[in-house]
């Protein structure tokens, strides 16, 4: 039998990691470390430097996508909400989210609010915490309001990990996610340069995996996937260059980006596990590292619909912003089935798109949607209007 290539290697680890429902490779990890606890955390940003200075394992929540059937799920939820937060109690009810010691939930929207109420009923020896991000811009408040925050989940998570957070600790955590957030940069930065050499099904699944394991075996694979890529030219493919927004909370199902991709364009950009970029380069080492996290995030947070923007005008530039730093022909809208906070800020992102110019197109989807022959005849056509027309 053939041996795999070691690009191959890393997207076959990847995807047995991103597909496990059971979480195979976190509780491995936890078995092989007698004391050491996990803490799970929902889209879209949670601030995993205090998680692993704490000495627990950060691991990211994300449903069950289209490979878990909804039962008990559905008794908790009306139909009119997105599917994230059903499948993420199917997951809890099931039994397959039992090695968490705490669940972080981030304010992205009433429904993820609510989610971290129904948590605590349903798993009441389980520490639940909503993390209520700071917004309205970068203030000086701001960053001391999220220092205290901050400051009060590293002293509960070093209690329930019976390790106190040290500033030594959450520097050496700090690097580390520096790191991180270097290689994800790079990763992107290829893909954006060559699309066809790094498909976006193969990064998100990387990415996806690199969520569930620790963070060193993430680093390891990243950098041979990198390796493998620089090693192959591939072949280079006329496809329309598109930037896909609004699936930052709800993952796409991964058929649903191989989709766009094989009908004629290559994801250049995207918000898909925004929380890997929430934080735009690198948080300083010097100093107070609460400070410096806090600052971090209140200053150079990642524009996205779950961040307040004062400007009015804001929201509609953002787009045009985009599309130019990428080079991208044109911006495919594609956010979850009633997820408020993309659906809310499309209008002004539209807007922004047409006033520019901007060729685009926008459908919405869910973790379990099986219409991916309609977006691929959308994405198709959408690619060849690109190719004859451009945005005229």
């Amino acid at each position: 039998m053939t041996e795999p290539s070691p690009r191959a290697a890393v997207v076959d680890w990847a995807a047995q990691i991103a597909e496990d429902l059971d979480f195979a490779a976190a509780r491995a990890h936890l078995a092989e470390n007698p004391g050491r606890k996990a803490a799970g955390y929902l889209p879209v940003y949670a601030p995993r430097e205090i998680v692993r200075a704490a000495g627990m394992l950060p691991v990211g929540v994300h449903g069950g996508g289209d490979r878990l059937e909804i039962i008990r799920g559905d008794a908790f939820y009306q139909s009119y909400i997105c599917h994230l937060p059903r499948s993420v109690i199917e997951l809890a009810q099931s039994g397959r989210l039992d090695f968490l010691s705490a669940v972080l939930f981030p304010a992205t929207c009433d429904v993820i609010r609510n989610l971290s109420g129904t948590w605590q009923l349903v798993s009441p020896e389980v520490y639940v915490r909503y993390l209520d991000l700071p917004q309205g811009g970068a203030s000086e408040l701001a960053a001391e309001f999220w220092k205290e925050e901050l400051g009060v989940l590293a002293a509960d998570l070093g209690r329930i990990a019976g390790r106190a957070v040290t500033g030594d600790s959450l520097r050496e955590a700090i690097a580390a996610y520096n790191a991180v957030r270097s290689l994800i940069r790079e990763l992107y930065r290829v893909r954006r340069e060559t699309p066809w050499r790094v498909p976006s099904e193969e990064l998100y699944l990387l990415l996806r995996a690199g969520e569930t394991v620790p963070l060193e075996a993430f680093v390891e694979r990243a950098r041979a996937y990198l390796a493998a890529v620089e090693a192959d030219a591939g072949r280079v493919r006329d496809k329309a260059r598109v930037v896909v927004v609004g699936a930052f909370c709800e993952p796409p199902p991964i058929g649903l980006i191989k989709t766009v991709e094989r009908a004629g364009c290559s994801i250049v950009d995207d918000d898909f596990l925004l929380g890997n970029r929430m934080i735009d380069g690198d948080v300083p080492l010097d100093g107070d590292p609460l400070g410096a996290l806090a600052r971090a995030f209140v200053g150079r947070a990642v524009r996205n619909s779950t961040l307040y923007e004062a400007d009015p005008e804001g929201k509609r530039r953002l787009i045009g912003e985009r599309v130019a730093a990428a080079r991208a022909d044109g911006v495919i809208f594609a956010s979850a089935s009633f997820c408020d906070p993309a659906l809310l800020d499309r209008p002004m992102l539209r807007a922004g798109a047409e006033a520019a110019c901007i060729p685009c197109i926008a459908f919405q989807f869910a973790e379990n949607t099986g219409q991916f022959q309609q977006f691929r005849e959308q994405a198709g056509t959408f690619a060849d209007a690109i190719k004859l027309w451009g945005g005229e």
